[in-house]
């Protein structure tokens, strides 16, 4: 049964509108002012409150004002009730986080549809939210382990190799050494990746930036040929540098064109381009960075997050989820912005945009 909190100093009004309800199958609390619905609200968390406007001790834009700013009510359905449902008004109300309006006389189907409009779109809110977070969960349960033991297992496997039979040639023990290796730098990337996430996460405001302004092209061309040698991938990397100089720290950068390519390699095969563009545009400094792989659906590219890997019980993939969003965050902390598009089949196109630094001139 759905708990309503009907707030009103005009006790009749008060309780045929609690009757209405309670004849619809509701239960019903009241409030006289907006300081009795305040206490009420927190201690009952109702599933929708009913508040007039004008009351002589606290009015409702007040009281929704002191309910928004607590987690435990911020999300609660608010509907405000008035006999004056002017624009000024309602965009008032609005702005502080009214879900709706209902302008007094209102008859009772008004009412009744009112509330169950606003009790269905919560409903459906709600459904979503845990849709995501099962994604969520299903996501970590699938991704951490395998990113942990995947290499963790290949270093171990050689180690036992090399204990149970050290008389080797010299070339098997350096191969095994190269397969210790990378699975230890893969290893080592997962760890780095959840800890610069954590530490993002935790950040206020914008993190520092290079006092002079950083050159992007030599840190692109670096970290991009440093990806395509690891994927073997060297004659798929199509570089056109123009320039740019950016308010950021080489390693912020590097870590965004570095999660950034290796997106654009492992979600592409081999034979098919990557093209990396970077320019100065209107203010602003451009990475582009495109390629031909399998896409991603619309509705993907809208849920992209931390720990979110799409289909992959139909692809085999390697990674947390967490690149694109360490990307996405460091490029928002430096005021600027990352946008990506993409068409199942045809590939995808991330755009990094930093707001671009002037060169200094001389003395």
């Amino acid at each position: 049964m759905h708990k309503i909190l009907v707030v009103d100093d005009d006790a009749a009004l008060r309780g045929v509108i609690g009757f209405a309800l309670q004849t619809e199958g509701y239960e019903v609390l009241e409030a006289e002012d907006g300081a009795v619905a305040i206490q009420v609200a927190r201690e009952q968390l109702p599933d929708l409150i009913l508040c007039d406007i004008r009351m002589k001790e606290m009015d409702g834009y007040l009281a929704l004002a002191h309910l928004r700013r607590h987690v435990a009510t911020a999300s609660l359905p608010f509907i405000l009730m008035t006999g004056q449902a002017d624009s000024e008004g309602m965009r008032k109300g609005m702005e502080l986080g009214a879900d709706d309006y209902l302008a007094k006389p209102f008859t009772i189907p008004q009412l009744v549809a009112a509330v169950e409009a606003r009790l269905k779109k919560q409903q459906t809110v709600r459904e979503q939210a845990e849709r995501k977070l099962a994604d969520l969960r299903a996501n970590i349960s699938l991704a951490l382990p395998h990113e942990l033991l995947t290499p963790l297992n290949g270093i171990l496997g050689f180690a036992e190799l090399l204990i149970a039979d050290p008389a080797e040639s010299p070339a098997e023990v350096s191969s095994m050494a190269e397969s210790i290796r990378d699975s230890a730098l893969r290893l080592h990337r997962v760890i780095e990746n959840f800890t610069v996430f954590v530490q993002l996460e935790l950040r206020q405001g914008v993190i520092a930036e290079t006092r002079t302004g950083l050159e992007l092209g030599p840190t692109v061309a670096r970290v991009a040929g440093e990806q395509a040698r690891r994927f073997g991938r060297q004659h798929d990397l199509i570089l056109d540098l123009r320039g740019g100089l950016a308010s950021i720290l080489e390693e912020y950068f590097a870590k965004i064109v570095g999660e950034l390519m290796d997106n654009a390699f492992k979600f592409s095969e081999s034979g098919n381009s990557v093209r990396v563009e970077l320019f100065s545009r209107a203010g602003q400094v451009v990475l582009r960075i495109s390629d031909a792989g399998r896409g991603m659906k619309t509705e993907h590219v809208s849920q992209v997050g931390a720990y979110m890997q799409f289909e992959r019980r139909l692809y085999e993939q390697q990674g947390s989820g967490l690149g694109l969003t360490i990307a996405k965050r460091l490029t928002e902390l430096h005021g600027g912005s990352l946008t990506l598009a993409s068409t199942v089949g045809e590939g995808t196109v991330v755009e990094v945009r930093l707001p671009a630094r002037a060169v200094a001139s001389a003395a």
